[in-house]
């Protein structure tokens, strides 16, 4: 007599627990999606349209979902705006929203999904997580009431929010983000009335979750890791690529290894709003990415994690960021020094003229220090180092304090801080430091064609980012980006 469907599944599912529970690792996925937009319109679709169009990325989602299974991975995460895009104004955006209930309502909708307000979208991923025994991470839209009694009430009558949704290998619902700090343009949307601190424990550790632009804020993203202890930080997101040090690979690496933690990104794929770039990243570097500028493609990453990468033996020690570069005579401005602008910030740049040194560029209170040795310096390649220590305000208004070496546009100094993507020099040794006044830094080295170096450089606990491969190959940025959320 074969055994009942519940029963079978309720068997897989076990089986998945007590081999996540064997084991000090887990297998991560994520899938960089090019999502099937709607037709731009200034009037609302129907429900019915809304719905078909996302059961068209769901179908790809799924196919994705059932792919990382195979593999043996235990979460996948999917991107932001991954189920209905972005061309959307406050009204048209309201057919695909549907009302999320807060988890703790115990709720399974692939197995009850008439239980609360119609759901189609939370079904069929709950149904996705439980067909395929694997956590589901997915963005979609939340939609909440509200009336004249609450005076922060849109006139519309609803709250509207950009929202990240977790089922469990059962479909249960296990975790609702919605996202606190909401990008320029995301005017559709509501920011929830006080930030979110969303956590869940799982067999393999314990994971937090936030969206896109979150993580350049102290809330929610600097809280999960540093406050609550999370172990894995989920990240849908919809990442326009900023170069020299804002492009998705590198920041989101950069950020996993500067906070010590497990991070998850799954990247909505448009190469026309240079959307690209997803990855697996550990404390100790990548473990797999993807950046892809050329087709619209889509794609699935699959590796295996740390389940609790603090206690791991391969987990970089704490960092005193600022010990090597304090100890280093800050010199006066040199004839070199210049100004420029990166993403509309100032920075203070010193050309490296010499095909090896130490040079030092101050701004403010930041002082950057470089020693550095080129393979060979070539004529028709500039570089500089940088500093900036001051108030971002272009997107959004943020403290950073910012140590750089770059190679420049062209031989005009005065592209210095441009957008780069290739470059030719290599480098036999660099060394890079600063006198940061944040322990928030993050360290990136960005190789020509957007390419990481996982393994090819290491942190000093006294604060100095230096190579480890001798030569480098060619070099396009070495940062050390610092992120004062103290000052905010």
């Amino acid at each position: 007599m074969l055994p009942s469907k519940p029963l079978l599944h309720a068997a897989v599912f076990a089986l998945t627990v007590l081999q996540a529970l064997a084991s000090d690792t887990f297998i991560a996925a994520v899938y960089e999606h090019a999502v099937i937009l709607p037709d731009a319109t200034d009037e609302p679709v129907s429900p019915d349209d809304a719905l078909a169009l996302m059961n068209k990325n769901m179908d790809v989602l799924e196919g994705a979902i059932k792919e990382a299974a195979q593999q043996g991975a235990h979460i996948i995460v999917t991107p932001e705006d991954g189920i209905y895009g972005w061309r959307f104004t406050r009204e048209t955006i309201y057919p695909y929203l549907e009302d999320i209930p807060d988890p703790a309502v115990n709720w399974i909708p692939c197995t009850d999904p008439t239980r609360f307000a119609p759901a189609p979208v939370q079904e069929r991923l709950s149904c996705m997580a439980r067909n395929n025994s694997i956590y589901v991470v997915a963005n979609i839209g939340d939609k909440k009431p509200c009336n004249s009694s609450d005076p922060s009430c849109p006139s519309d009558g609803r709250y509207q929010y950009n929202t990240d949704v977790v089922f469990d290998p059962e479909g249960k619902l296990v975790a609702r983000y919605h996202k606190y700090n909401l990008f320029m343009s995301e005017t559709q949307f509501n920011y929830p009335k006080e930030p979110e601190a969303v956590t869940f424990e799982t067999p393999f550790g314990k994971f937090g979750i936030f969206t896109c632009f979150d993580i350049l804020f102290r809330e929610p993203a600097v809280v999960l890791v540093s406050e609550l202890q999370v172990d894995t930080v989920l990240f849908p997101t919809a990442w326009m690529n900023v170069l020299p040090f804002l492009t998705a690979v590198e920041f989101h690496s950069a950020w996993a290894m500067g906070m010590r933690v497990n991070f998850l990104a799954a990247n909505t794929h448009h190469t026309n709003l240079s959307m690209t770039g997803s990855g697996i990243y550990a404390p100790d570097g990548a473990r797999t990415y993807y950046y892809n500028m050329k087709t619209e493609d889509g794609r699935l990453l699959v590796a295996e994690l740390d389940s609790h990468p603090r206690l791991s033996p391969a987990s970089p020690p704490g960092v005193s960021w600022s010990s090597y570069a304090s100890s280093v005579k800050r010199s006066s401005p040199n004839d070199h020094d210049f100004g420029g602008l990166i993403f509309q910030d100032k920075f203070t740049f010193t050309e490296l003229t010499k095909p090896e040194g130490s040079i030092t560029v101050c701004q403010k209170d930041l002082c950057c220090h470089l020693s550095y040795k080129m393979a060979g310096k070539r004529e028709d390649e500039v570089y500089a180092l940088g500093a900036f220590d001051g108030l971002h305000v272009f997107e959004g208004q943020y403290y950073l304090q910012i140590c750089t070496l770059l190679k420049c546009q062209s031989t005009d100094r005065n592209t210095c801080g441009q957008p780069v993507e290739t470059a030719q020099t290599k480098f036999e040794m660099f060394s890079l430091s600063g006198t940061f006044g944040t322990n928030y830094v993050f360290p990136e080295v960005l190789y020509s064609g957007v390419e990481l170096a996982p393994g090819e450089f290491e942190v000093l606990n006294d604060g100095r980012l230096m190579s480890k491969a001798r030569p480098t190959k060619p070099v396009v940025t070495v940062t050390l980006f610092g992120r004062w959320y103290e000052k905010d």
